[in-house]
């Protein structure tokens, strides 16, 4: 199947059988999982003791062989197994005076290049890409550009060459590429790099979410270590524009009770659309309040969005975002001004730390950050993210909690856990203050690029020897490792590292330099709330799933996601160019 390959055992030992297991290089301090017993051989038959086993092909694996005769380790083998490959792993006596025994593995039948599927659909979109480009190119020379607009309407561009009123201005005016006037200097008001920042991020997790061509590593981790990271990206722009709309509110007269009631009700409408859009049981029959999920996605992004919102509303100053107010260090001048929401963040931060590493939790070591399961050596296998988990099965109860976390595949964890739950939120509170932090910088040195960039670098710098500092620059060792799944304060800090680069390299190219539009990315960006619902709603209709005649195809699977995918921006190209937005 897919992800596996075919091992078969033979077992050239007369007195004695075999027991094999495996051991997974991702499963950090995991216990070795059995997987066959081979019986010994019987040599007055001529039979040869074997058997057959699938073995993961994701990550290399370790292989044991022990004897069934005093468990003694007979070898050990390290190896990465291909997807589709067959192997054999012969086990004999090398000398019978000294008992050396000899494990050699034997490729049988080669396993696929499944990442060729990957590759074609890099050219394939490269070349519309391509194609795309020169045409606009092509669409700049006048010559060109009349005979397309003939050839496509005829009788309009006779009737404008033949009439009184047609002139050559007029013509050129109307025939006109209508792409550039979208991007024109009175529509740019509105920074066209956090949008395309947000269409970014927002289409790889709708790829990633419609199955990323079953492909493991466009899958969360199973607990340590750095994700594609994209509902991070999506928090961290959601606080940049928080500042930017709220700016703007206040200066055209709203009213900060007025905009206090926007805000409220724009976070009940996300939590309730996330606890819709998270139970879809409306194909199945009525749902039921016993095992109805209360976390999601969406309602952390309403609970963020409402801390990260009241707070900036509250404790803004006046003349804080223009920079007028003097503080005693210039290069903390946007930072000072906002001291009251840093203090209010860093208690967040606090109560996030000593709920983690000081609450106890029943049967589990106090400050355990594990996945609980095989993890840690089987110790602790109902200890699942710890306090994090804890938390979420006391006050939600088991049953309104993600049921099959991202842990249960390699750590074989049995107990709920939700990565969206109760905990994580201060976290990705803190994330999207981030973000705020960098709207802010853009407010405060309004059309100042280069110290815009320079400070988004610096946050990048900043945010990324915090995490080096926490990590220890290691997945497993660290203070605190990076974990999507508890939203820790290191993995907080790595994907904003990111975050600002990011956010950096594309308001160089969209808004400084204008070298790219922000297209196609810009479009869903603009649309974001009914990308990401629309998405999770029609996920399982045509034509964003068919039936599939071979489950077991990587370029099945992918052709069908990347074709989901493009839809979802075909249809937000659609509505911008109809002006259609679905605010909330």
């Amino acid at each position: 199947r897919m992800d596996q390959a075919l091992l078969l055992v033979r077992n050239e030992l007369p007195a004695q059988g075999l027991r094999l297991g495996a051991l997974s290089s991702s499963c950090h301090q995991c216990l070795y999982q059995y997987l066959a017993f081979v019986p010994p051989s019987n040599g007055s038959l001529g039979k040869l003791g074997t058997a057959v086993v699938m073995v993961d092909t994701q990550h290399p694996l370790t292989l044991l062989l022990n004897s069934s005769v005093g468990d003694r380790e007979l070898c050990k083998i390290q190896y990465h197994f291909g997807e589709f490959g067959n192997y054999s792993l012969v086990v004999k006596t090398l000398s019978t005076s000294t008992k050396t025994v000899s494990c050699d593995l034997v490729i049988n039948e080669g396993p696929i290049n499944s990442y060729l599927p990957i590759l074609f659909a890099f050219v394939v979109y490269m070349a519309i890409l391509a194609i795309l480009i020169v045409g606009r190119l092509l669409m700049k020379i006048d010559a060109v550009r009349s005979w397309v607009y003939k050839k496509l309407n005829p009788r309009e561009t006779d009737r404008l060459i033949n009439s009184e009123l047609g002139s050559p201005d007029t013509t050129d005016s109307i025939s006109s590429d209508p792409t550039p006037r979208l991007w024109s200097t009175a529509s740019r008001q509105r920074l066209r790099s956090l949008d395309t920042f947000r269409g970014l991020s927002l289409i790889i997790m709708v790829f990633v979410n419609y199955g990323g061509g079953r492909y493991w590593f466009f899958k969360h981790e199973s607990w340590n270590g750095k994700t594609s990271a994209l509902l991070s990206r999506f928090v961290f722009i959601m606080g940049t524009s928080i500042s930017l709309s709220l700016s703007s509110m206040l200066r055209w007269g709203s009213s900060k009770q007025k905009v206090l009631r926007k805000i409220l009700w724009r976070s009940f409408l996300l939590i309730l659309l996330g606890i819709i859009v998270v139970n879809p049981n409306y194909c199945v029959g009525p749902l039921s309040w016993d095992n109805l999920r209360i976390p999601g996605v969406l309602q952390r992004l309403g609970v963020t969005y409402l801390v990260v919102a009241a707070l900036e509303l509250l404790f803004t100053g006046a003349g804080a975002e223009s920079g007028t107010l003097e503080t005693p260090c210039p290069a903390l001048q946007d930072i000072l001004p906002y001291w009251p929401q840093w203090i209010f963040i860093l208690m967040l931060e606090v109560i996030w730390l000593c709920l983690t590493f000081l609450l106890p939790v029943p049967g589990c070591p106090r400050g355990y950050l594990g996945p609980g399961g095989i993890g840690d050596f089987g110790n602790y296998p109902n200890c699942t993210g710890g306090a994090a988990g804890y938390i979420d099965r006391l006050l939600l109860g088991e049953k309104h909690i993600y049921q099959h976390p991202s842990s249960s595949v390699i750590y074989q964890t049995t107990m709920p856990y939700d990565p969206e739950g109760i905990l994580g939120t201060i976290n990705t509170i803190f994330m999207a203050f981030l973000g705020l932090q960098a709207g802010k910088i853009i407010l405060f040195y309004k059309d100042q690029h280069k110290q815009i960039m320079s400070r988004f670098f610096m946050w990048s710098i900043v945010t990324g020897i915090i995490s080096a500092i926490l990590t220890k620059c290691s997945k497993e060792e660290g203070f605190i490792p990076i974990n999507k799944n508890l939203w820790s304060v290191s993995y907080v800090t790595t994907m904003s590292c990111f975050a600002f680069i990011l956010l950096l390299l594309i308001y160089y190219l969209v808004d400084v330099k204008r070298l790219w539009s922000g297209a196609p990315f810009f479009y869903p960006g603009m649309n974001s709330i009914l990308v990401y619902v629309g998405h999770k709603v029609f996920e399982n209709y045509f034509p964003f799933k068919w039936k599939i005649e071979d489950s077991q195809s990587h370029a099945e699977h992918l052709t069908q996601n990347l074709t989901a995918t493009t839809l979802w921006v075909i249809i937000s190209y659609l509505l911008y160019r109809r002006k259609i937005f679905w605010k909330i």
